[in-house]
């Protein structure tokens, strides 16, 4: 069994403080990237964590900037910021390879680290991993969503899951930057792709083509007919914990 939790903030550099929770225990350590405005509070982040204290496994999950209990403004962001916040973390608060559980932007965040921190990295599992999504809300924006981005420099976006979000300019332009599908993904890691057919968010066939982009071998896509795209029911979080045992095993 691993010890108690531990939590903290770690500033990111330039005075922004990430919130992080932390079990220290045996490697691979794991390290659970959270959602477009998401936090480490959530029921997969949850789970997680006790899976790991059950095997006595390191684990840690964190709040991007703008997130949850860290600090800074969330429409600040973009996947770059973002994507440095989790590098952050994971030089300061972990040790040894590490696998890496990512949740739909998360994702995106998880393959990032994989390219840049290779000898970091001994797996990755993605969630409905959503890579280069900025570019699908870019293309399906309204006239008038258009408009106030020019204008004013962010559109704030309905969503099925609480309040309207704001998406910024400076998202969908700075996202250009990191775009991850246009060639090949060259990671030899083992990686699990995760992916609700009923995902209104990001299409099922999205995986397929993560996975076909992916040069190394050891991938595979598990597609859960009758999931979303939180896929935080019981029967997934089972899933979940089945798909990250395996890989810890070594399988």
């Amino acid at each position: 069994m691993s010890g108690e939790e531990e939590q903290g903030r770690l500033d990111r550099g330039d005075g922004t403080a990430l919130a992080w929770r932390r079990r220290r225990g045996r490697g691979p350590g794991v390290v659970f990237l959270g959602g477009f405005n998401s936090d480490m509070t959530g029921s997969k982040a949850e789970d997680l964590s006790a899976f790991c204290a059950g095997r006595g496994q390191a684990f840690l999950r964190f709040d991007y900037s703008g997130h949850g209990a860290s600090g800074g403004h969330f429409v600040d962001g973009t996947i770059g910021r973002w994507a440095e916040d989790a590098a952050a973390v994971l030089a300061a608060l972990t040790e040894g390879p590490q696998i890496l559980v990512g949740s739909s932007m998360g994702g995106w965040i998880a393959l990032l680290l994989a390219l840049r921190q290779r000898e970091r990295v001994a797996g990755l599992i993605g969630i409905a991993a959503a890579p280069d999504f900025t570019t699908r809300i870019e293309a399906a924006l309204p006239a008038e969503a258009r408009a106030a981005m020019a204008r004013e420099g962010v559109w704030h976006r309905p969503s099925a899951y609480g309040d309207p979000y704001p998406i910024t300019r400076a998202l969908i332009e700075e996202g250009r930057r990191h775009l991850l599908l246009q060639a090949g993904v060259p990671l030899a890691v083992p990686v699990r792709l995760l992916q609700g057919q009923r995902d209104p968010d990001v299409p099922w066939e999205h995986a397929l083509r993560i996975a076909e982009a992916i040069e190394g071998p050891d991938v595979q896509v598990v597609l859960v007919k009758d999931g979303d795209h939180r896929l935080s029911r019981p029967q997934d979080l089972r899933l979940l914990r089945r798909v990250l045992g395996a890989m810890l095993e070594g399988g």
